[in-house]
């Protein structure tokens, strides 16, 4: 059961490790780094497609695809996490998300390099997330899944549209 958050509320990590607790993930690859969404916030896995371009948008926002009649705006999470940008290919998948109610439900798509799995946290950990970088802010935690350390990004905060101005 989820607990509902008021919208300015504002979580420590604690807190926000313990809301992890029992999900399962969606994981997925980005430069070789193992990242992970919960399963609950994946609204859909597309193959890739061109997007629109949008004049003056972030550099990371590709531009808008066209989902049933809506218009979702497509993210490359390796320009958002500053890593090094890479030719898309056919292995390259879209992950249209949807941030939870307390983030007004946005829906994004967001460019990885490939779905791996789904995790079971099974008895799994979840360890506060460590360091400094500019993607620490988009991460929840850390899950061991075998012999790698999945990185659990935060839904909401990625979505966070203020964060990009």
């Amino acid at each position: 059961m989820q607990t509902v958050m008021e919208p300015d509320e504002v979580l420590d990590i604690d807190d926000r490790v313990e809301r992890l607790q029992g999900s399962d993930y969606l994981s997925f690859e980005l430069d070789g780094e193992l990242y992970g969404v919960d399963i609950q916030a994946v609204e859909e896995i597309r193959v890739w497609e061109k997007p629109t371009l949008l004049p003056r948008s972030p550099e990371f926002i590709l531009g808008v695809i066209n989902l049933r009649g809506m218009i979702v705006p497509v993210m490359d999470l390796r320009l958002r996490f500053h890593t090094q940008k890479v030719d898309y290919h056919r292995e390259t998948v879209v992950l249209v998300l949807r941030a939870s109610e307390v983030a007004n439900n946005k829906i994004m798509g967001v460019v990885v390099d490939a779905v791996s799995d789904v995790v079971d946290q099974g008895e799994g950990q979840i360890m506060p997330p460590i360091g400094d970088s500019k993607v620490i802010a988009y991460v929840n935690g850390l899950l061991n899944v075998g012999e790698r350390v999945m990185s659990l990004v935060n839904v909401d905060e990625l979505l966070r549209i203020e964060r990009w101005i």
